[in-house]
């Protein structure tokens, strides 16, 4: 029971500021040595019936990418939902937090895909379920944020915006099926179909350390942020005002 005080604005503000510098550490620490790892640490070329040369290591970054934009996704859809149930205002703030930070990395994966396909199909862009799923995703993200902007009242706008995360999750396992299609015949397309079965072990954990990297990246920015929604959307508190009477 001691947890449910933590949904508390006033509780979880102080929280995530002492958060944050922790998560910020992991997070460059991880990153550097993910980056150190899977450009120098990891073989020159990928095996298979289509290697590839020094520009796959661009997966170092596209594949944490892909992850985290569903993975924020879902976060953001499952904290909106808990809001609408219990009606808990801190769920709202974490939901709107997150979703900048995913359309960062939805555009990232999206971008990085591009500069990857280019060299290996000769085409920056091909409109097939893969491509094309993960840019709805990355217009639910945008669409989430352009509605909660575009509604005056706070409250109407959590909702509002609540509703369109839910219904936009049918995307997340759309994008998963996609690129791990059953049958590569009924979805064929330039992307590979995803698998860590038979993946060389440097680029492996090089690649699950980058995307733990951006985990905490992502603790960092959604908790900075949700710091400067709760003081705006809890100014006229007394907590509010005697935090920044203290700072003043």
């Amino acid at each position: 029971m001691k947890l449910f005080r933590f949904f508390s604005p006033a509780t979880f503000y102080p929280l995530a500021g002492r958060l944050t510098p922790w998560f910020a550490a992991l997070a460059a620490a991880t990153l550097l040595i993910g980056l150190y790892w899977g450009f120098f640490e990891t073989p020159n070329r990928l095996g298979g019936t289509n290697p590839q040369k020094e520009y796959y290591r661009i997966i170092f970054i596209h594949v944490p990418a892909a992850w985290m934009s569903m993975w924020l996704y879902l976060v953001m859809a499952v904290y909106s939902a808990v809001g609408l149930v219990f009606n808990t205002r801190l769920s709202f703030m974490l939901a709107r937090a997150a979703a900048p930070t995913g359309a960062l990395f939805t555009f990232l994966a999206l971008w990085t895909g591009a500069l990857w396909g280019h060299p290996s199909w000769g085409t920056w862009w091909d409109w097939d379920p893969r491509l094309t799923s993960e840019l709805i995703l990355f217009f639910l993200y945008i669409g989430y944020l352009a509605l909660h902007s575009a509604i005056d009242d706070p409250r109407r706008a959590d909702r509002a915006s609540a509703l369109l995360a839910i219904v936009g999750l049918v995307m997340v396992p759309v994008i998963f099926w996609s690129v791990n299609c059953p049958d590569p015949n009924k979805c064929a397309a330039l992307h590979q179909r995803s698998s860590m079965a038979n993946m060389e072990p440097n680029i492996l954990w090089s690649m699950l350390i980058m995307t733990f990297g951006l985990w905490m990246y992502s603790f960092v920015t959604i908790f900075m942020r949700v710091r400067n929604i709760i003081l705006i959307r809890e100014a006229d508190t007394t907590w509010v005002k005697e935090l920044v009477a203290r700072e003043q």
